[in-house]
C-alpha cells in the first residue's frame, strides 16, 4: 500500500546545518549564458536535446528587448525588474508518496507557501517594454514517479525544453534557456520568485528561485526527473557553490539523506549559469 502524502517541508534533508552566511548568494555581476548550448555533457553548458534533424533549433522570439541590467556580457540580477502583483494560491497543493521503490510525486503546479506575480504582462506593467509574455498561469497536473534508488546513466543525457525536475514548492524546473536559446534568468522577466508561466500555463522557474525554501542553504530544493535530489547553493560550511565546483550536470558526489534514503550524488542550485541542471547523470524512467 502507498504511504500517505507527506508535506512538501518533511523532505527537507537531514544534513549538516549551513554555517552562517558571509559570502552573498546573490552576487552583482553574473556572466551572460547565452550561447552555451552543447551537444553532449560539458560544464557550465546546457545539453540540450536535439530539436532538429542534427541540432537544437531555437526559433522563438522570447524577451523582445534587453534593458540596463546588462553590462556587456555580464548581468546584475539585482538591478533586473521584475513583474508586477503578488498573487498567492491558496488552491496550489503538492505531496509525495513512497510507492515500493519509487517517490510519487504529485500537485497542480502552483506554488506552495510562495506568491507569483501577475500574468499575462499587461501594458501598465513597467516590465512590458521588454517582455509581453501573454500567458496566464494556470494549474497543471503532475503526477510523476521517480526512482528512490537512482542509478548512474552509462552517459549523461539531455535536457528537454520543458519540465526536467520538480522544487518542493511544487513548481517545475526547467532548463536554463529560454525559447531563443539564451539565458532564460538572464533575458526573461520573471516575477520576484523568479518564476513565468510558459504557453499551456505551466509557471515554472529557470534557476533557483529566491521563493525556495532551502535555497541559500545545504537543504534538499527539489528532485530531477532522474530521481537524485536538488540541493541549495551553500555546501555544509556555508560556502557558496558554483558551476565550477560541479560536473558538467551541475552536482556532484556526495551523502545527502532525503525521504528516507541515502543518495550518494546531488544537483546543486547556483548563483550562476546553468543554474540548476546541465545534463542528466543518472537514468531517467521509461517513457521520460
Amino acid at each position: 500500500m502507498a504511504a500517505r502524502f507527506s508535506p512538501a517541508a518533511l523532505l527537507l534533508a537531514a544534513l549538516t546545518p549551513a554555517a552562517p552566511a558571509s559570502e552573498p548568494a546573490t552576487p552583482a555581476r553574473l556572466p551572460v549564458g547565452d550561447g552555451r548550448i552543447s551537444d553532449g555533457p560539458r560544464k557550465g553548458y546546457v545539453f540540450a536535446c536535439p530539436r532538429g534533424w542534427f541540432a537544437p533549433r531555437f526559433g522563438a522570439p522570447g524577451a523582445r528587448a534587453t534593458g540596463a541590467w546588462f553590462h556587456g556580457d555580464t548581468w546584475n540580477p539585482l538591478e533586473k525588474p521584475h513583474v508586477q502583483g503578488h498573487v498567492l494560491w491558496p488552491q496550489a497543493r503538492f505531496g509525495t508518496a513512497r510507492e515500493q521503490e519509487l517517490l510519487r510525486l504529485r500537485g497542480n503546479g502552483l506554488p506552495v507557501g510562495a506568491p507569483t506575480g501577475r500574468f499575462p504582462i499587461t501594458p501598465d506593467d513597467p516590465v512590458w517594454r521588454y517582455d509581453t509574455n501573454p500567458n496566464a498561469i494556470r494549474a497543471q497536473q503532475i503526477d510523476l514517479a521517480i526512482p528512490l534508488d537512482p542509478q548512474p546513466a552509462p552517459r549523461p543525457g539531455c535536457l528537454p525544453m520543458g519540465m526536467i525536475g520538480v522544487s518542493l514548492s511544487g513548481v517545475p524546473f526547467y532548463n536554463a534557456l529560454d525559447e531563443a536559446g539564451r539565458d532564460a534568468a538572464a533575458q526573461e522577466i520573471q516575477d520576484k520568485c523568479d518564476g513565468h508561466p510558459q504557453q499551456q500555463g505551466q509557471y515554472h522557474y529557470h534557476s533557483g528561485s529566491a521563493c525556495l525554501v532551502g535555497r541559500e542553504s545545504n537543504s534538499v530544493v527539489g528532485w530531477a526527473l532522474d530521481g537524485y535530489p536538488i540541493l541549495g547553493m551553500r555546501d555544509a560550511s556555508g560556502r557558496v557553490l558554483w558551476s565550477a565546483d560541479l560536473d558538467a550536470c551541475h552536482g556532484r558526489a556526495e551523502t545527502v539523506v532525503a525521504a528516507g534514503r541515502r543518495y550518494r550524488y546531488a544537483y546543486r542550485l547556483t548563483p550562476d549559469y546553468p543554474y540548476v541542471l546541465g545534463c542528466f547523470a543518472g537514468q531517467l524512467p521509461r517513457g521520460r
